[in-house]
């Protein structure tokens, strides 16, 4: 029985809201899939749902309105018509007397004359309209739900991030963090796409997202270190993810607390604040597709290992515009107060070195940066040698 000769017996079983006889025509374990909403497994998937369909809409009416067939595939376009009548309720909803008329496509695979899978699409934002679920389309309910969602939208994007700035050729940095904005996630033009430079906290995906959209999208993610605040996005933006091989076992952990924190060293009223902080802008656990080392090319940038802070902490240079992006090597915010201050060792609460933290700014100072810009807050700009010499001496 060939593939259309098949589709067609079970839309004739389905017009006829003969369960029994449509549910005989799939292979047990076959998946009818609605593209988008839920997937079936037969029998007893296709069964309860056509069952509790047709309790619903009693006078439901299946049209085929076309058939296209080849090899083991068939493409059924088909109408349907039916009054949400009951008694029986639809995916929880009560019978309300609503008028349905929709088209669908499905597309069947048969093999030795059994259904062996289905895509069936149908627009379900239609049928809810229909069902009164949804407001009627350009209705003033619908314009205060669109309103609704906007104010949504503007509220995700104070906490997501702000619009990404420029800071060099094909460089961008998005801020976020509410309500300072000072975790900075930085976009390298990538071959038509970006490379996402430090991943700030999970609450900038949609924001990362959206920034990389415009610009071709996220080609991948190097993480300056794998530390809460600059993993955070990474699980969400769905790219191949690089870092240093010693900071690999940290992405990979679930927790978002690195060993050798002391946060006994912070200041009273910032101890228990922390513990809460890391937690919400973690993502989790980030598999990693690749390490980076020393002297690695992205996006036109140099690899450059700055340990200390973390153990695997790398930064990336660019010779032809001196310009370092350089993750926690420095910080430029107190991370108690938040406040904004000179470029500095960063917190010995954090550090698993902090000697070697110092050292790591001698080496990026050695390379006469004209900008250097950290994971944090504002870049080191002006007489940058001179303030990285200033930040490893105190």
């Amino acid at each position: 029985m060939s593939s259309a000769e098949v589709a067609n017996r079970y839309f004739a079983a389905l017009a006829a809201r003969d369960v029994d006889s449509a549910v005989a025509c799939w292979s047990p374990g076959a998946v009818d899939r609605f593209v988008g909403q839920q997937e079936l497994v037969a029998p007893e998937g296709v069964r309860t749902y056509f069952t509790e369909l047709f309790a619903a809409f009693p006078d439901f009416a299946f049209d085929v309105l076309e058939t296209t067939s080849a090899r083991e595939r068939a493409a059924v376009r088909w109408r349907a018509r039916a009054t949400f009548a009951g008694p029986g309720r639809f995916q929880g909803f009560d019978p309300n007397g609503a008028q349905l008329e929709i088209e669908g496509c499905d597309v069947v695979t048969v093999h030795e004359g059994l259904i062996v899978a289905n895509e069936a699409y149908l627009d379900s934002g239609g049928v809810a309209r229909q069902l009164g679920l949804l407001p009627a389309s350009r209705s003033r309910t619908e314009g205060r739900l669109t309103a609704l969602a906007n104010l949504r939208t503007r509220l995700r994007r104070r906490l997501s991030g702000c619009a990404p700035e420029p800071v060099a050729d094909g460089v961008w940095v998005l801020r976020g963090g509410f309500p300072s904005r000072t975790m900075n996630v930085y976009l390298l033009a990538d071959e038509g796409g970006v490379t996402v430079f430090n991943a700030g906290i999970e609450a900038m995906v949609p924001a990362i997202a959206t920034a990389a959209a415009r610009l071709g999208g996220v080609r991948r993610v190097a993480l300056g270190h794998a530390d809460a605040d600059h993993r955070g996005a990474a699980p969400g933006l769905k790219a191949p993810v690089y870092c240093h091989a010693a900071e690999r076992e940290a992405a990979n952990s679930d927790s978002a607390f690195r060993p050798y924190w002391d946060l006994r060293r912070l200041d009273a009223h910032a101890r228990p604040i922390y513990p809460r902080l890391l937690r919400s802008w973690d993502g989790g656990a980030v598999p990693v597709g690749g390490t980076l080392a020393e002297g690695d090319e992205v996006a036109g940038f140099s690899v450059i290992e700055l340990p200390g802070h973390a153990p695997g902490l790398i930064g990336l240079w660019r010779g032809s515009d001196r310009l370092a992006l350089v993750s926690d090597c420095v910080y430029t915010l107190d991370p108690q107060s938040g406040r904004k201050r000179p470029a500095a060792v960063p917190h010995v609460a954090f550090n698993q070195n902090t000697e070697q933290a110092r050292a790591s700014i001698r080496k990026l100072g050695a390379l006469k940066p004209t900008a250097v810009w950290p994971g944090h807050a504002d870049a080191v700009t002006g007489d940058v040698a001179g303030a990285l010499a200033r930040a490893a001496q105190a």
